[in-house]
């Protein structure tokens, strides 16, 4: 038992965003689906719905459902939607993407979650875009967060990576923008988070726990929490820096 009167570990407060996201980069996300016009939104995956609350600010006409399976998270989105006005046009639910049945809607927010669209023991991009595309209206647009290979990594970087890293794990971003056009989409937009973005989430994904850490050293959890946050760096600094990208794609569907 947790004896200690001291908080637990923070979790991603200092995170605005879940992924390399950068202000100007989601701005211009924001705009390009707000001025589309869409009635209804998807996030998939939403986490705090930190976009999605931002595409309905801009998109006064638009209401939004936010899906994801951690419950502190869509706490926070729903806290962050009452701040703004926007509780009642946001819902988040706790639920699995899997099969959802949460479409057609005019536009889907998917960033870093394709996974959740898949079969859990295989991450398969081509049948998440499938999915995307099953759930989006024609003409309606889809925002896309997927890693991709910025080059083939040696065995050493997948050694320094997550448990079982493999070339496999992910496509090039060619071979990632080919498979959206196969699954009934045109890629009206390519981008990709620069080395600014992912330094600043991977320092902003660990910011408050190493300052916990560092204030309550002898903490019950302490050790393990320093254990987790050290491999999670070493994963970013021995493994994918600058090996693993993210790609941005605003997709269109096709009829």
């Amino acid at each position: 038992m947790i004896t200690s009167d001291a908080p637990l570990p923070p979790r991603l407060g200092s995170l605005t965003f879940h992924g390399p996201l950068s202000e100007e980069r989601a701005e211009s996300l924001v705009r390009r689906i707000a001025d589309a016009g869409p009635a209804d939104v998807l996030d998939i995956g939403c986490g705090w719905g930190e976009l999605l609350l931002r595409v309905l600010d801009a998109a006064p006409g638009a209401k939004g459902i936010g899906i994801d399976i951690n419950a502190e998270d869509l706490a926070r989105g729903r806290a962050l939607a009452a701040e703004r006005g926007l509780a009642d046009r946001s819902v988040f639910v706790e639920e699995s993407a899997r099969g959802t049945e949460r479409g057609p809607v005019d536009a889907i927010l998917c960033l870093g979650s394709s996974q959740a669209l898949c079969d859990p023991e295989v991450h398969d991009p081509a049948e998440a875009l499938r999915e995307l595309r099953r759930l989006v209206r024609p003409g309606g647009l889809v925002v896309l967060g997927e890693g991709f290979w910025e080059r083939t990594p040696t065995e050493t970087e997948l050694a320094g990576m997550w448990p079982g890293a493999a070339t496999g794990d992910h496509l090039s971003l060619g071979g990632l923008v080919d498979l959206a056009i196969e699954a009934g989409f045109r890629p009206v937009w390519i981008e990709t988070a620069g080395r600014d973005e992912w330094e600043a989430f991977e320092s902003g994904y660990r910011y408050d726990t190493e300052l916990w850490l560092a204030a309550h050293p002898d903490h019950p959890l302490a050790a393990e929490t320093r254990e987790r946050v050290d491999r999670q760096r070493s994963s970013w600094l021995n493994g994918y820096r600058n090996v693993l990208g993210i790609a941005y794609l605003t997709l269109v569907a096709t009829a």
